[in-house]
């Protein structure tokens, strides 16, 4: 609430006023007394005048002072609450209008669209990885990245629009356009019509910025929407779906590939609270249970084998049907659910390996998120103890792009790991950055091929050249080489020839549930599965089996349960 200014001061003008009737009275009196003796000599007259004369005189001096110090104290409490208005309403650091101020400026914008009958277009725009580059170069290019990407979209702006800092490296702007009709037909459009506008502001961030010596890339992702505001209808609930509008086409705008400008589109809003169920069920679905593993087989690709199973994770939802880990595998990431997910999929699944042959392997993925848990390897061997299987049929698999995040905590949780045993294999090799030096000094056990080269082994020689240097790469090192995506014979015999290997992919079976595992092991000749009681592991002695039967689910398609 803003004080009112300070009204006048009743007591220095009644001071002032006083001391001016006085001096009247006296003054005259005295003042003549005064002249008439030094003119001619006469006796001054009486002292008492003299000094209330004197008084006078310093009561109005007082007065005075006391109203120019009043005056001045006005003058900057008037500048005081004016800067802080200002500070109010906009963007201390870019001198952009702020978060509490722009939807007022919009709606007042608004109106005035409405009365010429002209649209309203909103454009949220963010620039992409800014973080990353706060973070390398320091907040102080970060702030002059803000500050000189204000200064553009000033500059790119038509006349009369709005530009204002929602927070971070986010900004809004407001731009009154003549309709996309009325632009068609030649009107003026205030020199842009909204896609040039939107083209203009995405070419004009994207120059790099020179700052403190350095030069940076910037892009941005813009989000666009539009309406043409009526009047008699509510202005504000406009703005508002006008900015939520803009918003959702920014993230479509990064999802898209960043760099680029989006106009929203209203199945966006229909992806949005989809994805909003998608979250809900799926937090449900893991209290729930419906998370289970499935099994693909691993086998020698020489003799046929099997040596053992790779769990992949699916989601029996009872509202989706069953759901691929590529659709919700990255929403667990995002909610931060990934772990507790991963953890609960691994209890189950050593809990249904503990019946197979005790020749076979269980493989399981972890996921870039849990890598950077340092108690992780903690975490995982507490469930080998719970589930009472041995850690040398358990090999983990970490995936290639995991090991540049940070290459200290990667090698610390497989030294850990591999020193109770484990078997640590590196996936999806190929895809990544990997380097020989990377190879040599951590401990893999196994090198798995990426499937993309695999499945198009005779079709694509430059694939042929790629799986033949790995497995060789693969036996210079001594490191096991593992196929992904065998999926015809020509391409098994293909790998035959390339020496000891092992093999998965649908020429061996598709991912199937632990029953069916069950069922499969019998008619290899192995014998039924017996259920296995749990080991005493948790401090409180008390260990509760979770693991459940869980129906085969035909026509799944083998995709990567890799958390990550």
């Amino acid at each position: 609430m803003e004080r009112a200014a300070p009204g006048p001061d009743v007591v220095g003008i009644g001071i002032v006023i006083a001391t001016l009737i006085l001096f009247v009275g006296t003054g005259s009196t005295v003042l003549t007394r005064i002249v008439r003796g030094y003119l001619y000599g006469e006796a001054n007259g009486d002292l008492l005048l003299g000094n209330a004369l004197i008084l006078n005189i310093a009561l109005l001096i007082l007065g005075w002072r006391r109203y120019a110090d009043l005056s001045h104290e006005v003058l900057t409490r008037r500048i005081a609450e004016a800067e802080a208005r200002k500070l109010a309403h906009t963007d201390a650091l870019t001198g952009c209008l702020n978060r509490r101020s722009i939807d007022g400026a919009i709606e007042a914008l608004a109106h005035h669209a409405a009365m010429t009958g002209k649209e309203l277009v909103v454009a949220v725009i963010d620039l992409d990885r800014f973080k990353r580059s706060n973070d390398a170069h320091g907040h102080q290019v970060g702030d002059a990245l803000l500050v000189e990407t204000a200064r553009r979209l000033a500059g790119l702006l038509p006349k009369g629009s709005l530009l204002g800092r929602m927070g971070g490296d986010e900004f809004v702007t407001a731009t009154i356009l003549a309709p996309a009709s009325a632009a068609a037909g030649g009107a003026d459009t205030n020199g842009s019509d909204p896609d040039e506008l939107g083209k203009a502001i995405a070419e004009g961030l994207g120059q790099p910025i020179d700052t403190h010596g350095i030069r940076v890339p910037v892009s941005a992702s813009i989000g666009l929407a539009r309406a043409i505001p009526e009047n008699g209808k509510s202005v504000a609930r406009l703005v508002q779906d006008l900015l939520h509008r803009a918003d959702l086409a920014m993230y479509q705008a990064k999802r898209n590939g960043r760099d680029r400008f989006c106009w929203f589109d209203p199945t966006m809003e229909n992806e949005l609270q989809y994805r909003a169920n998608l979250e809900q069920a799926l937090r449900d679905g893991i209290a729930l249970g419906e998370f289970v593993p499935f099994y693909e087989r691993q086998v020698d690709i020489e003799s046929g084998d099997l040596i053992g199973f790779e769990m992949l994770a699916r989601w029996q939802s009872p509202v989706h049907g069953l759901v691929m880990p590529d659709v919700f595998i990255p929403i667990a990431e995002d909610l931060g659910l990934i772990a507790e997910l991963s953890e609960r999929l691994i209890r189950q699944a050593l809990a249904d390996a503990r019946s197979w042959p005790d020749h076979l392997v269980l493989a399981v993925n972890i996921s870039p998120r849990q890598l950077r848990d340092p108690w992780f390897s903690q975490r995982l061997l507490k469930l080998l103890l719970e589930a009472g299987f041995p850690p040398s049929r358990l090999d983990v698999e970490i995936t290639e792009s995991c090991l540049h995040e940070n290459i200290g905590v990667v090698r610390t949780l497989i030294t850990s790991l591999r020193n109770q045993g484990v078997k640590i294999s590196l996936d999806d090799f190929g895809t990544g950055y990997s380097s020989i030096a990377q190879l040599r000094s951590l401990p893999f056990d196994r090198i798995k091929i990426d499937r993309s080269f695999v499945t198009s082994m005779g079709d694509n020689r430059d694939s042929d050249t790629i799986v033949s240097a790995i497995a060789s790469l693969g036996q210079g090192l001594g490191l096991p080489i593992t196929a992904e995506g065998v999926e015809t014979e020509p391409v098994r015999a293909m790998l035959c020839r390339m020496g000891l290997l092992r093999g998965q992919g649908y020429l061996y079976g598709t991912p199937v549930c632990a029953a069916d595992v069950g069922r499969d092991l019998v008619a290899m000749g192995f014998s039924p599965p017996v259920a296995a009681p749990l080991h005493a592991a948790s401090s409180n002695g008390v260990i509760a089996d979770e693991s459940a039967s869980n129906d085969h689910a035909e026509g799944s398609i083998r995709t990567r349960a890799a958390l990550g």
